[in-house]
């Protein structure tokens, strides 16, 4: 997911809950740091999985006998079926807002099965290994919505902090599992690495349902705020979609989508066959881009708040595109080479996972808060159809050409989003009040 979807929700609504308030009935499951500690450990594991997996795509195609195309076609279900399930999924997390305890289990124990679903399958039958993919990535995308809304609802004080918090143990699960990842396939093969990882959820579910099974339920009268009637969530929805900025900045971020995926689908295997790395090799550098976008992403994000989106993001993206140029030029294991892809990782990961938060940020600059939820929904739905396709092309591009020219398609990418976004006039951040138009 994504999401490296990492798509940081936030909502402001200006409601007084006391942290703590029913933390008296509930003993130790009612407090504020349990509750973070609990979601945000959970974020870490599926975060960890569907990062391990990309490290392990080269065995993947091996064991399949697999077209590059159809290494992309894993990626493409994956963005797919997360963005179709982005839509609807907020409109009914909000409509069961009393079971988010058992959404939460639920979703835990789909991504274990999913997972299982993917190690079992049989090298003849690679449909299988896209069934799995399609439910880990549902199960994923599900889990995010009432995370991120208990968790802005129970810090409606400190939700920046909260979400970040969220945020962050999904990426120390993207930065460890990797390695981690990677020391295992020295000793054992792809498909028992992930049915040890796919028991792990299919355990942890209960735990989840016992740990938040009345998350939502204490959300009754506060929550009023956040259950706009359907018809008004369309209306607003529809609004949202008539302002050309907005779907100019969900363009930019469809793009960059197109480039972050791409890149990350055949990263590893530019590794292992251009550059001749070992298992473990390929593992840690790959964990080491992601390694370098936890401490920069924060920092980013901050620079945004201060200097304004655009100051930070065009530069951004056109460094993006100059360094994965550049790194199309290496294609040895020499150890110059070695060290300069090692230099080169560690700048792209400066940039590699800060700007779709700027640029959700920059998309609620405009729209305002009380429509938070919606809009994420919508751009993130935007975001993930424009991404599907691009793991087929640049799997197509390896076929018919080579890694190199997968380099240049996301470098052109990333070039073309930044030229888009200067050109945009982008509102400021929001110092104090919001204006609206």
């Amino acid at each position: 997911m994504s999401e490296h979807h990492h798509d940081h929700e936030e909502s402001d609504h200006g409601h007084n809950d006391h942290d703590d308030h029913h933390g008296r009935e509930q003993g130790i499951r009612g407090s504020g740091n349990f509750i973070i500690t609990g979601l945000t450990s959970g974020h870490g594991v599926f975060h960890w999985f569907v990062q391990s997996f990309f490290v392990l795509l080269p065995e993947v195609q091996d064991t399949f006998n697999l077209s590059k195309v159809q290494v992309g076609s894993i990626s493409t279900v994956r963005e797919m079926v997360s963005g179709i399930v982005t839509l609807p999924g907020g409109v009914i997390a909000d409509h069961l807002k009393r079971h988010w305890g058992l959404i939460l289990a639920l979703c835990m124990a789909s991504f274990g099965v999913g997972w299982f679903i993917v190690a079992q399958a049989p090298s003849n039958m690679f449909f299988l290994v896209l069934v799995g993919t399609g439910i880990i990535a549902a199960a994923a995308s599900i889990w995010h919505l009432p995370a991120m809304a208990s968790l802005s609802h129970h810090f409606s004080h400190r939700r920046g902090t909260a979400l970040s918090f969220h945020g962050v143990g999904g990426s120390i699960g993207d930065a460890i599992s990797p390695i981690a990842t990677g020391f295992l396939l020295t000793y054992l093969t792809w498909q028992n690495i992930l049915s040890i990882y796919a028991a792990v959820p299919i355990f942890l579910a209960f735990l989840v349902y016992w740990a938040f099974q009345n998350i939502g339920k204490s959300t009754n009268s506060e929550a009023v705020d956040d259950q706009v009637t359907g018809k008004g969530r369309f209306a607003q929805t529809m609004d949202i979609l008539k302002n050309p900025l907005v779907l100019w900045i969900t363009f930019v971020g469809g793009i960059r989508g197109m480039a972050f995926i791409a890149l990350l689908t055949f990263l590893p295997f530019f590794f292992d066959e251009v550059l001749g790395m070992s298992k473990f090799e390929r593992s840690w550098h790959f964990g080491l881009l992601v390694a370098v976008g936890i401490v920069s992403t924060p920092f980013m994000g901050y620079l945004s708040d201060r200097f304004g989106r655009k100051l930070v993001i065009v530069p951004g993206m056109i460094f993006l595109g100059i360094v994965v140029f550049v790194i199309s030029f290496f294609d040895s294991g020499s150890t110059r080479d070695s060290i300069a892809i090692i230099i080169l990782l560690a700048l792209l990961g400066t940039f590699f996972y800060s700007d779709q938060p700027i640029l959700t940020a920059a998309a609620l600059d405009i729209v305002g808060s009380g429509v938070a939820t919606t809009t994420l929904g919508t751009l993130s739905f935007a975001r993930f159809i424009l991404s599907a396709m691009s793991p087929i092309i640049a799997g197509f591009l390896y076929d018919n050409y080579s890694m190199d020219y997968v380099f240049y398609y996301v470098s052109g990418l990333m070039i073309l989003g930044a030229i888009i976004l200067l050109v945009i006039p982008l509102k400021p951040p929001v110092r104090s009040a919001s204006h609206h138009h």
